[in-house]
């Protein structure tokens, strides 16, 4: 069964850049897409990008021009660049597959992003 760690979040000025990296503890190319998600305080968690094996990707209207989701299937790896951070990207960042599975959920990483 595969898990994913997140990290690379942190505390950011508006305006500012994160990448963010998911790690794979097993092999992600057999995964048709996956997708970085984030959940803020008192709100459901969301979709904000998707990216199928092939690299064809998906962004929320929200962070459209800003993020860009990435995957390394050698690396296991999929990052998530985001530029001109904006207060309403605080969230905890969660990757998994798109759509979902329950049992992929890790512990994700904070980006918090304020002056």
């Amino acid at each position: 069964q595969v898990q994913f760690v997140e990290s690379g979040g942190g505390l950011v000025q508006p305006g500012g850049s994160l990448r963010l990296s998911c790690a794979a503890s097993g092999s992600i190319f057999s995964i048709y897409a996956m997708g970085w998600y984030r959940q803020a305080p008192g709100k459901q968690r969301e979709l904000v990008a998707r990216i199928t094996r092939g690299g064809s990707t998906i962004y929320a209207d929200s962070v459209k021009g800003r993020f860009t989701i990435s995957r390394d299937n050698a690396k296991n790896t999929v990052y998530l660049q985001m530029n001109g951070l904006k207060p309403d990207d605080t969230a905890v960042y969660y990757c998994n597959s798109a759509p979902s599975v329950a049992a992929y959920w890790g512990q994700g990483t904070q980006v918090t992003v304020s002056s």
